[in-house]
């Protein structure tokens, strides 16, 4: 497949005009013009690189990429590695971060939803990236820790009334904690996503609602590993996600 067409392809797909972020979405750096083995991950680590080019991949697709808003821009020491090692191996990356979050299938948000049972209703929040809707039994705060903990394979913290029993739950995966109190405003009875700050804490006192923080990589795996079905299912390429350890 060429490089222009998986690059328009997954533009379209994942809607990347209709965001505003705080990084380029799509090919953030050029390799190859055929592209027929994809690498997938959570962020374009040296790690992830070097996995590529052991794995002798002609692209690379993550959610978190380069070239932040506020970043410095000078290409020295490991961002000059890391460039290094993609355009010496010819190594195409692209990168979608708020449109890999969002999208209604294989998005973070839908894929924590799927992993862990909760069925979505609605959206909140900017750009409508929280999702709201109902866990597939009621459960209480602490009973849903639990089972992400065994689904995360990784123990979350939990903030607040864990006994509160759970009808509606609200979630945006990632560093998301700034959205709390929309989903308090929406009628969550619980707010999931993948960091805490200081003052989440005092919020889930005050307000009744607890709040879990089930990791910032951890919650967020599960679009990349979608979109490397994808990648393969749909359009035939030969994609594999390859899951770092990272304990945030």
């Amino acid at each position: 497949m060429r490089l222009t067409e998986l690059t328009e392809h997954l533009d379209a797909l994942l809607n990347v005009a209709l965001f505003r972020d705080y990084c380029p979405n799509g090919l953030q750096v050029e390799g190859r013009a055929d592209v027929g083995r994809v690498v997938c991950g959570v962020t374009a680590s040296q790690d992830l690189l070097d996995r590529a080019v052991s794995d002798d991949a002609h692209a690379i697709v993550v959610h978190h990429g380069y070239f932040w808003r506020g970043e410095d821009g000078r290409v020295t020491g490991l961002r000059k590695r890391r460039l290094t090692t993609l355009l010496c191996n010819d190594i195409s990356l692209l990168a979608y971060h708020l449109p890999l979050d969002a999208h209604p299938e294989l998005g973070n948000n839908a894929q924590l939803g799927l992993l862990a049972g909760w069925r979505g209703e609605a959206r909140f929040g900017e750009q409508d990236l929280g999702w709201l809707g109902r866990p597939d039994e009621v459960a209480s705060a602490a009973g849903i820790a639990s089972l992400l903990a065994e689904r995360l394979r990784r123990p979350p913290m939990l903030v607040g009334d864990g006994g509160r029993q759970v009808r509606r739950i609200a979630w945006c995966t990632g560093g998301a904690q700034g959205y709390f109190e929309q989903a308090i405003e929406a009628g969550a009875d619980l707010y999931v996503s993948g960091e805490i700050s200081e003052q989440t804490v005092h919020l889930a006192r005050e307000s009744g609602v607890p709040y879990i923080a089930a990791g910032h990589h951890a919650t967020e795996r599960y679009g990349p590993k979608a979109l490397a079905a994808y990648l393969s299912n749909v359009l035939g390429l030969d994609a594999s996600f390859v899951d770092l350890d990272n304990p945030v």
